[in-house]
């Protein structure tokens, strides 16, 4: 087994790093207390090619695999402290841009890849709504066929980039009653008459990236948005959920590492009692668990990638990258905090702000408790 980086994975990390610790640092503190989704931080990401690393080149994109895009997102992750940009570079990569190139037309890709490479446009879900969560067949949205064209209504909740989003993809039902078989997926641009922006949701944490509520009133759509086949919207759907469980937290693999480091000069430089607190075995000790949570958080989420690389499926490997991954985060981000005593607790050193952040990745791209249901039902339990 060998667990070298490729030349590419390498290159891309190390760019990534370096290319955030100079470009990602504009008024984080302020752009958080703001609740203030950063779009010029966005264009600037797309143009060092974030957004189109697993795009082909023929769309707008750098033709590159998952794997070198998870070690890219990684080294965004360690070098910028916004996990609100970076969480919204994820969704919209995951559950609009991998969607579209995997079962849009022709036409559609290039219509609209190349502007979610170049940050032109951002990409949103619209899948979850206020009934309808975890139970995504229970959907209420519907859409009827009324002529040449399709008529969506219902509302949407729970939406990253919602408020800001150019483009959604937006799943409803054809066929209520037929669960599965009877959703279909959508392409709705931002200006579509009936689609409307309710409320901005405040949050706890990744605040900047909005989280949105959006209403579909007789919103009329013409049958080229129609995305894939009517019938396999269930299936788009969960395409995008083993992409997006499979890597979204690849940027978490980065603040977990700037975290420990973090952590390691402050228990060398911290005295107390007359010796660094590093010496103190309970301080070590939190230490020790954090660099282990780390460690064993990182296979799990690059043989996502390595899978996907290779077009094999990566349901169970998904669902146990989001799962492990987001439950270490949280007791890193917490550890933190306690190292760091009162700095960790107060806004100005950021340290609090990764906590607040970190507790998002529970419940995004499916709850913790849901991805134990997937795993147990690849296991045949």
């Amino acid at each position: 087994m060998d667990f070298a980086w490729s030349a590419d994975q390498q290159a891309w990390h190390d760019a990534a790093v370096k290319f955030a610790q100079t470009e990602l640092v504009d008024d984080l503190l302020g752009r958080d207390e703001r609740r203030e989704f950063w779009r010029e931080g966005w264009r600037r990401c797309a143009a060092f090619g974030i957004q189109g690393l697993p795009v082909p080149v023929e769309y707008g994109g750098k033709g590159f695999d998952l794997a070198v895009t998870i070690a890219a997102m990684e080294g965004l992750g360690f070098g910028c402290a916004d996990t609100g940009l970076i969480f919204a570079i994820s969704a919209c990569m995951w559950t609009n841009t991998i969607p579209i190139l995997l079962y849009g037309t022709e036409e559609q890709k290039r219509r609209y890849l190349p502007g979610l490479c170049d940050g032109s446009l951002v990409g949103a879900n619209l899948a979850s709504e206020p009934e309808a969560g975890s139970d995504i067949y229970g959907m209420q949205t519907r859409a009827e066929r009324r002529g040449e064209r399709w008529v969506l209504n219902g509302r949407k909740t729970w939406v990253t980039a919602g408020p800001v989003a150019d483009l959604f993809v937006c799943y409803a039902s054809t066929e209520p009653g037929k669960g599965a078989l009877g959703l279909a997926a959508f392409l709705i641009p931002r200006e579509t008459p009936g689609l409307r922006v309710v409320r901005e949701i405040p949050k706890l944490g990744v605040r900047t990236a909005p989280m949105g509520e959006l209403a579909l009133e007789d919103c009329a759509l013409p049958p080229e948005s129609l995305l894939g086949r009517v019938g396999r919207g269930a299936e788009t759907f969960h395409c995008s959920m083993e992409w997006e469980r499979g890597a979204i937290l690849a940027g978490a693999l980065g603040t977990m590492r700037r975290q420990l480091e973090r952590c390691i000069e402050h228990a060398r430089r911290r005295k107390q009692f007359g010796q660094p607190i590093g010496k103190f075995q309970a301080v070590a000790d939190r230490i020790v668990d954090m660099a282990v949570r780390l460690e064993t958080c990182r296979p799990l989420v690059y043989k996502v990638g390595w899978l996907k690389a290779q077009g094999r499926d990566a349901t169970r490997e998904a669902a146990m990258a989001k799962l492990y991954v987001s439950d270490c985060f949280v007791k890193n981000s917490l550890d933190a905090v306690q190292l760091f005593g009162a700095a960790g607790y107060v806004t100005e050193h950021g340290i609090e702000r990764d906590l607040r952040d970190s507790v998002a990745s529970l419940i995004a791209s499916g709850t913790n408790d849901i991805q134990r249901n997937v795993i147990a039902r690849c296991l045949r339990l």
